[in-house]
């Protein structure tokens, strides 16, 4: 067979080293996607004893105008002859490489794959890899890759978090921006930057998997510091979601229990930790506990609901046990909407500054939260802790007055 020269760049080298049988990439704009897929496509044909391959996009013009000249050229060597008409090329060693459409996938049913991409898979239908293609990989045990930039909460975003987490078998999962790209000047990148959404970018070429309807909060709003404020009280507010039970697997959909530490003076709120997990009944008072024990604070909320009643009994134990003794405040939605509250709490401390976050473990989830709120497919547990504490933190902001300063003058629109 004839020597076939592969050039790739940094973060695709990466890729192509995995043993994995299904790899799962999620890349931004201009990473160089088509060219990772050309090369893969081209070598798996070479190798392949049986079988065909197949390069599916969305549709097959898709197909066509992605890859089709790409193939061309990367694979001038090794391609004996080149159909336009069906978008198949035939390489030396006889496999055959077929460009598809998912917009068709009758025309893909009756065939034994060694290979296959799933380029733009957030724009399929999940039932053309489930019906169609996977089955096609059985009788080779064949190879996949599924690569494109992430189009919100959908399967795509599904599939590369069960891989990430090591829930399917034979998969890894990659994650890469338009910055892994050495070819791509990063100044260009910024230029961008400037005319896009905060949204639109972290999706684009960020590769984030954006939730529809969200931008409520702004990137350039957060802002972090280790340093610990010298003034100020403890506060800690606790959304609690519903026990897991031991030696049972976590579902990925449950709301997560979250526990805000927050420390609160005249200047704002410094986020210290956000305990955030899955637990069972007695492991969740532990923690709530734990985290009385570790701040001191002044005051300590729990939101109302079956799972405050249930959780109060434990750690009324754990007071008596330890003989240290502090109140639970009942949190209470005040007949507002989740969105409302969180939105009057929140929006305004970040967007004028006056939250800091701690450096920590919890950051990103957070931030993930926080970005793509209000969206019903992104958990809120962690900024829902956060801003109950409103409801704990009655912070005095008092000035001095000087008699001969002060003005009784009549405001015409309070009446004060």
């Amino acid at each position: 067979m004839t020597d076939f020269a592969v050039s790739l760049l940094p973060w695709q080298e990466t890729v192509w080293q995995s043993k994995a049988r299904f790899k799962v990439i999620a890349a931004g704009r201009r990473t160089g996607k088509s060219q990772l897929a050309a090369y893969t496509l081209l070598v798996q044909a070479l190798l392949a004893k049986k079988g065909r391959v197949f390069y599916v996009a969305p549709t097959q013009q898709q197909a066509r105008d992605v890859l089709w000249n790409m193939l061309l050229e990367l694979g001038n060597e090794v391609i004996a002859s080149a159909h336009i008409n069906n978008l198949e090329l035939k390489l030396i060693n006889g496999t055959m490489i077929t460009l598809k459409g998912s917009d068709r996938p009758e025309t893909m049913r009756g065939v034994s794959l060694a290979y296959v991409v799933l380029d733009e898979y957030a724009d399929m239908k999940p039932e053309v890899w489930e019906m169609i293609l996977r089955p096609a990989l059985s009788d080779l045990k064949g190879s996949a890759m599924f690569i494109g930039t992430p189009k919100g909460r959908n399967h795509f975003y599904d599939l590369h978090s069960e891989s990430l987490r090591g829930e399917l078998e034979g998969h890894e999962s990659f994650h890469f921006t338009s910055y892994d790209n050495p070819i791509i000047d990063d100044t260009e990148i910024e230029a961008a930057k400037k005319t896009m959404s905060s949204h639109a970018f972290r999706q684009e070429f960020m590769a984030s998997f954006e939730a529809m309807g969200s931008e409520m909060f702004k990137e350039e709003w957060v802002k972090f510091s280790s340093k610990e404020p010298k003034n100020g009280d403890y506060f800690i507010a606790c959304d609690l979601a519903g026990f897991e039970e031991v030696g049972k697997k976590a579902n990925k959909r449950l709301d997560n229990s979250s526990i805000a530490v927050v420390k609160v003076n005249e200047h704002g709120w410094w986020v210290k930790d956000i305990i955030i997990g899955r637990w069972t009944l007695d492991e969740t008072a532990r923690r709530i506990f734990k985290a009385v024990q570790d701040n001191s604070p002044v005051a300590v909320g729990i939101e109302k609901g079956i799972s405050r009643q249930a959780v109060m009994s434990p750690i009324t134990d754990m007071m008596r046990r330890h003989n240290k003794f502090f109140r639970v405040d009942e949190l209470t939605h005040g007949n507002k909407k989740k969105t409302d509250r969180i939105m009057w709490a929140l929006q305004g401390r970040f967007e004028n500054g006056n939250i800091t976050l701690n450096k920590g473990d919890w950051n990103i989830q957070f931030m993930d939260e926080l970005f793509q709120f209000p969206s019903k497919q992104v958990h809120d547990d962690t900024i829902d802790s956060l801003a109950y504490i409103d409801q704990l933190a009655h912070v005095s902001y008092g000035w001095n007055y000087d008699e001969e300063d002060y003005d009784d003058t009549l405001d015409s629109y309070s009446g004060y």
